[in-house]
């Protein structure tokens, strides 16, 4: 099993900044990805970006140039710091866990708790 604990989020204006983590713990295997989706009301589940072990990074083109992920594999934690906010970069964010490889146990995919990020204008 691997928990994933995001502090963070909140409320701030349009144009403004917010800082995710998330910081797995648990039997965590490489290679593995960890990354943030979000999901605004009334929509889908979309991928915000996420980071593989290896440090290559995959960011939706929504988010380019705003939001950059990073991560601390001493400490199994992820960070999305996250520019020039807009109110459509308001939802549900999900923090989540992918292990990669042939090593992996049956359960490869891990979910974080929900965190509500709110941009208003």
């Amino acid at each position: 099993q691997v928990q994933l604990v995001e502090p963070g989020g909140g409320l701030v204006q349009a144009g403004g900044s917010l800082r995710l983590s998330c910081a797995a713990s648990g039997t965590i295997v490489n290679p593995y990805a960890m990354g943030w989706y979000r999901q605004a009301p009334g929509k889908q589940r979309e991928l915000v970006a996420d980071i593989s072990s290896g440090g290559s990074a995959n960011l939706a083109d929504s988010v380019k140039g705003r939001f950059t992920i990073s991560r601390d594999n001493a400490e199994y934690t992820v960070y999305l710091q996250m520019n020039s906010l807009k109110p459509e970069d308001t939802g549900v964010y999900y923090c989540k866990y992918d292990c990669l490889g042939f090593r992996c146990p049956v359960t490869k995919t891990f979910w974080g708790q929900v965190t509500q990020d709110t941009v208003y204008s």
